[in-house]
């Protein structure tokens, strides 16, 4: 086989970890080119998933303002908004999006080829496009940057016209009367507020006991509370057994004797990384069954020059920590020497309505692994900023070493939680002694901010320790 290449560095899939990975390696001085299925760049995160749902809560957020403001509610309900009403929005932000990144890629040079892409060997991979011609590229190093899709079940019919999933239901043409959610992770509880703040019911059926457990207990009892106090049912412990899809409605049969009756179903237990359609096996590589390739710290499959970021390796599936990892991928392929590392502390946001955000560890983490802690508590019904905006549900919690009053963890629910979680992240990641909670007491907060529920967090804290 002849050792010319074609580029020095091939991308599979557009999305946040391969752009990351192209900017990277074309930063570099590398040749670069990016094969994604779809003729717009931005990958499931632009079009299906991050951003248009996240437009979509965004839009619905601003008509509930707008519907329980004295001023304005009575010109709102007299128009009629439903959910294609919202989507619209959504539309406008994704062409946006998709414009931008796509100027990254002409501005590095970077090529965009349109196609399906399997392996041939290990370094060489087919492209076939619409006119089901193949393109065939060698490269010295190849990213997997495929991402994942929502998970599927085969009993499932998600052809029938009440059933969808976390893709399809952004193409839902009318506001249903009422929802079953089935699976109460990020996605499902995202979409719990988006249906409810449109008045409609909403079941959401958990197969867990608890909402989201990987967040800190307390958050997780917030958001159960705030969920149940806008109207939604939430059923743990539920595990469904069949669907009988009917012309006026979705019948849910559960392990328990339950049926439950709605409108449509949104199916939403989890994701699978698309790991499964790229022929692995020609390149000696393989992926699990939920499509997951393995990789070493450095992001590297079994192959060395073969990397693979994001969705595709799972945890912590986050658009954020894809770029990141894309980049990482790319620095450590041009200089395996590098002493570069990611960030260990990740925030992750998730978009219910009000927001959540947190960093670093939980209280249960930190009891199991018998660590002296101490808690600050920042409600947000006591900010002059929350009762100015009428946002007053929430609160900030930050968790601290008794001892050296390190911060150990930040955790936030309420609105503008992911934003208001980097001032904490910034001080989480300085050097010791910087990475003090004394810091939000010797420092001038605006006033009114929501940014003084640091401060306030930090002196409910210290006066349990002094």
């Amino acid at each position: 086989m002849s050792d010319t290449y074609d580029v020095d560095v091939l991308v599979l899939g557009a999305g946040p970890g391969g752009e990351g990975a192209a900017m990277g390696a074309a930063k570099a001085g590398r040749s670069v080119a990016v094969v994604d299925r779809y003729p717009r760049v931005g990958g499931a995160c632009t079009h299906w998933g991050t951003i248009p749902s996240k437009s979509l809560r965004t839009a619905v957020h601003r008509l509930t303002l707008f519907q329980s403001d004295p001023m304005f509610g009575d010109i709102c309900r007299k128009r009629q908004v439903g959910f294609p009403d919202l989507l619209r929005n959504a539309a406008s932000v994704i062409d946006k999006q998709t414009s931008m990144r796509r100027t990254f890629y002409d501005r590095n040079n970077v090529e965009i080829i349109c196609g399906e892409a399997r392996f041939i060997d290990a370094q060489t991979v087919a492209v076939r496009g619409d006119d089901n011609d193949a393109r065939v590229m060698r490269a010295r190093h190849i990213v997997i940057a495929t991402g994942s899709r929502p998970y599927r079940p085969p009993e499932v019919d998600f052809s029938h016209p009440r059933i969808y999933d976390a893709d399809t239901i952004l193409s839902l043409n009318r506001t249903p009367r009422s929802i079953a959610i089935y699976g109460a992770g990020v996605i499902g509880c995202e979409y719990t507020c988006i249906f409810r703040q449109m008045e409609c019911k909403v079941n959401l059926i958990n197969t867990r006991d608890r909402l989201l457990s990987f967040l800190d207990d307390e958050i997780i009892d917030a958001l159960a509370y705030h969920l149940r106090d806008m109207g939604v049912l939430i059923r743990n412990n539920e595990v469904l057994t069949h669907i009988e899809p009917r012309d006026d409605c979705v019948l849910l049969h559960m392990e328990s004797g339950k049926i439950i009756k709605d409108d449509v179903l949104l199916y939403a237990q989890g994701r699978t990384a698309n790991g499964d359609g790229l022929a692995l096996t020609n390149a000696g590589l393989q992926c699990d069954e939920r499509g997951r390739i393995d990789v070493d710290d450095n992001f590297r499959t079994a192959v060395p020059h073969i990397y693979a970021v994001g969705d595709v390796v799972g945890w912590p599936s986050l658009a954020s920590a894809s770029y990141d990892q894309g980049r990482f991928a790319a620095m450590h392929m041009v200089d395996p020497n590098s002493d570069h590392r990611l960030v260990e502390n990740i925030p992750s946001g998730i978009y219910t309505s009000p927001e959540i955000s947190c960093i670093g560890r939980t209280e249960e983490e930190l009891t199991a692994g018998k660590i002296p802690y101490e808690v600050g508590h920042s409600f947000f019904r006591s900010l002059a900023r929350a009762q100015i905006t009428g946002q007053t549900t929430g609160m900030l919690k930050i968790l601290f070493h008794r001892e050296t009053l390190a911060i150990l963890g930040v955790h936030c629910f309420g609105q503008n939680a992911a934003e208001i979680i980097h001032i904490g992240q910034a001080i989480m990641a300085q050097p010791e002694p910087h990475n003090k909670i004394t810091y939000f007491t010797q420092m001038t907060f605006n006033y009114p901010t929501m940014a003084e529920a640091y401060r306030v967090a930090a002196l409910n804290g210290l006066n349990r320790v002094y």
